[in-house]
């Protein structure tokens, strides 16, 4: 059987990215082109900012991946996109760009879910991996505990009843003015602090199912420091994010090791921005090295939004025979298991 390359286009937030792989997992070019200095000053992703800078970015982004990989439009069997969940106009541009160049190409068109690309990122980098396993899929938008049945085939056991935990990290580092993007900058000062210095709140840790949830821990900190204010008393930045990451941490942590050991499960993945996440990788490893489970995770750069994620999970899709007319339209609010 001939190779399989994919040409795949991601651009569900704030990163323009194009990939091009080999038979899924081999990556030959992986660019991103990212928008983190122009929302640095908002605080936060302006939607419409975002739309336009990848109508800018999207065309030399991908003559870029085609150089990288030292091919041209003609050497692709196929193109694969995001087309949800994410912010809709972001969706739409590099949703018509793939549906221009499969259109042109006359190649075939494979929407992909953003959260199977997630997902996906593990199989890029653990070659050996294959389903069943549970995953962690934890991010800015997204908290989810998911059964992986086969390629393609998810069912999810759990998953956030508010905040995703990456929103969380967000809106505390935001609260206490330290920048953005927030994860990596409360995941730095976390690792100076006292994780025990204050007690807040693990919602949902001893419940009987997976669900999560953050909104009353990010309440939680911010009366906490609207408390300290009040009295006048100094915030020690460094306590309150360790404080704040274990309580994260600790029900992320709980809440998979239960399911892998309920499932019958000896392997569990993490993917998702929060996946780098220090404190998360190294008290997930510790436990599942007391409990026997094999952890797998991707590198930093297939944590965030990317493109070989997309065309890895895409590849699969097109794999199993699936194939998008023209009409296939953004969809924001895509659910993992809603095809």
């Amino acid at each position: 059987m001939s190779d399989i390359i994919t040409l795949a286009i991601e651009s569900s937030c704030d990163e323009t990215a194009c990939a091009i792989t080999r038979n899924g997992r081999e990556v030959l070019a992986n660019i991103i082109s990212t928008q983190i200095d122009i929302h640095k000053k908002f605080g936060g992703v302006v939607p419409e900012v975002a739309s336009r800078k990848h109508i800018e970015n999207i065309d030399p982004v991908v003559q870029e991946a085609l150089d990288t990989a030292g091919m041209t439009f003609y050497d692709i069997d196929h193109i694969a996109v995001t087309y949800g969940p994410g912010l809709v106009g972001a969706l739409l541009v590099g949703l018509s760009y793939a549906k221009a160049l499969a259109f042109g190409l006359g190649k075939p068109l494979v929407g992909v879910n953003h959260i199977e690309g997630h997902l996906s990122a593990n199989y890029i980098e653990h070659k050996d991996l294959k389903p069943p396993f549970i995953t962690l899929i934890v991010s800015g938008g997204h908290t989810h505990l998911v059964e992986v049945n086969g390629y393609g085939k998810y069912e999810i056991l759990g998953k956030t009843k508010d905040d995703a935990s990456g929103e969380a990290f967000d809106k505390v580092a935001r609260a206490m003015n330290l920048g953005y993007p927030g994860g990596p900058i409360v995941d730095r000062l976390a690792k100076k602090g006292n994780p025990k210095a204050i007690d807040f709140p693990r919602a949902c840790i001893h419940e009987e199912g997976y669900d999560f949830s953050f909104s009353g821990l990010k309440s939680s900190v911010l009366n906490y420091l609207n408390s300290m204010k009040m009295k006048n008393i100094e915030v020690v930045p460094e306590d309150v994010c360790a404080s704040f990451q274990a309580a994260v941490v600790d029900v992320l942590t709980d809440k998979a090791i239960k399911a892998c050991k309920d499932k019958g499960y000896k392997t569990i993945t993490l993917s998702g921005g929060v996946a780098s996440n220090s404190g998360l990788r190294d008290q997930m490893a510790d436990l599942c090295a007391r409990e026997g489970i094999d952890l797998r995770y991707p590198p930093l750069v297939l944590c965030t939004d990317n493109a070989a994620m997309i065309a890895c999970a895409g590849y699969y899709r097109y794999m199993a025979g699936r194939r998008d007319s023209m009409d296939l339209n953004a969809l924001p609010n895509l659910k993992i298991d809603q095809e």
